[in-house]
C-alpha cells in the first residue's frame, strides 16, 4: 500500500462539491468522538455518510487509519458494490462495506450509519435479554431498539438482506455477540443515538453487576410515557447537542475538518 499517512493526505476542500464537503467533515466529527469517548477498536468498525444525488455512493474509513486521526480529505468514496470511485491510496474494510451498503441501499433516511464494538455494547449485545429497561437511558432507547444475531464476521453478502429485514423502520440496533449499531438523517441524530444507547449499555452492566435478581426495572407505566415523550425521536436533541461536541473536538482532536 502507499504511504497513507495524514500528512500525506491531498485536501478535497474547494475539489468537491459543497454538499459533499459537508458530509466528509461531519463523518470525520463522528470518528474523532468516537476516539474521543474511548469507544474506538484500532482500526475496526465503521462509520459511513451517504452522499447527496441519486446515485447511492457513500463515504466510510480508509481501512488502517486511527479514528482519532480521521480528516475529511482521507475517507472514501465507494458506490453500492464496493468500487472505490476515487483516488486514495487506501482500501476499504469488506466487513465495513456488507453492513453499511445494506443499510444506505435499504434505508433513504439513513444518511449516516456508525457501528461499533466498546465494551459494554458487547457485554449486553451477548446477554440473552438483550438492553433492560433499567434506566433512563435505556427507557429512551428502547423503542427505536432492533436486534439482529450474530452470523458470523460480516464478509457474507447474503447477510445484508437480514439485517435490513431486521432493523425495519427504527435507528438503533444490537448485533448479537457483536456489537452497536445507530443510524440518522444527519451526523447529529446518528450520534445521538449512539450516545444514548452506549450510556445505557454501560449503565446496564455496571447495575448488573449486583445481580440479576438485585437490579429495579423500570415500571411499565413508567415505560411507556417514555416511551411517548421521545416519540420524536433523536433528531432535534441532537441537533441541540452537536455545535458542542463540535466545540469538544476543536479543544481536544482539532484537525478533522482537513
Amino acid at each position: 500500500m502507499a504511504d497513507g499517512s495524514v500528512a500525506n493526505i491531498t485536501s478535497l476542500r474547494g475539489k468537491v462539491s459543497e454538499e459533499e464537503w459537508k458530509a466528509r467533515v461531519d463523518l470525520a466529527a463522528l470518528y474523532r468522538l468516537v476516539a474521543l469517548h474511548g469507544w474506538d477498536d484500532a482500526i475496526f468498525t465503521h462509520i459511513s455518510a451517504r452522499l447527496p444525488g441519486p446515485e447511492h455512493q457513500f463515504l466510510i474509513n480508509p481501512y488502517g487509519m486511527y479514528f482519532g486521526e480521521m480528516t475529511a480529505s482521507a475517507l472514501v468514496k465507494v458506490d453500492l458494490d464496493g468500487n472505490i470511485i476515487q483516488e486514495t491510496p487506501y482500501f476499504i474494510n469488506p466487513a465495513g462495506f456488507t453492513i453499511h451498503s445494506a443499510i444506505h441501499a435499504a434505508r433513504e433516511d439513513a444518511h449516516f450509519v456508525m457501528h461499533l464494538h466498546t465494551d459494554q455494547g458487547v457485554a449486553v449485545a451477548a446477554q440473552a435479554e438483550g438492553l433492560l429497561p433499567l434506566s433512563q437511558h435505556a427507557l429512551i432507547v428502547m423503542p427505536s431498539l432492533a436486534y439482529h444475531d450474530y452470523e458470523g464476521i460480516a464478509l457474507n453478502l447474503d447477510e445484508r438482506e437480514r439485517l435490513v429485514a431486521d432493523l425495519g423502520t427504527k435507528n438503533l440496533m444490537l448485533l448479537r455477540n457483536h456489537g452497536t449499531l445507530s443510524a440518522g438523517s444527519t451526523a447529529a441524530e446518528c450520534w445521538m443515538g449512539m450516545f444514548y444507547l452506549e450510556r445505557a449499555c454501560k449503565q446496564q452492566v455496571m447495575a448488573l453487576s449486583a445481580g440479576r435478581d438485585k437490579v429495579l426495572i423500570a415500571p411499565q407505566a413508567a415505560q411507556a410515557e417514555v416511551s411517548s415523550q421521545i416519540s420524536r425521536g433523536m433528531g432535534a436533541i441532537g441537533m441541540l447537542a452537536w455545535p458542542g461536541a463540535l466545540r469538544s473536538l476543536d479543544r481536544a482532536l482539532p484537525g478533522y475538518d482537513a
